[in-house]
């Protein structure tokens, strides 16, 4: 449980300039922060409807 937490922290993070990244690893965490915002956004649609109807 705490390396998802590590990751999830890690994924919004600026990228530190003295890490070498391809142009396939910058996707892929654009990529997985996107789906984690679309996830969280579901989340609370879920539980608004959950509590409000």
């Amino acid at each position: 449980m705490k390396s998802f937490f590590l990751y999830f922290i890690r994924v919004f993070q600026k990228d530190s300039a003295t890490k070498s990244s391809n142009f396939n690893l910058r996707m892929m965490h654009g990529i997985n922060r996107i789906s984690i915002i679309m996830f969280t956004f579901a989340l609370l649609v879920m539980l608004y409807r959950a509590l409000f109807k």
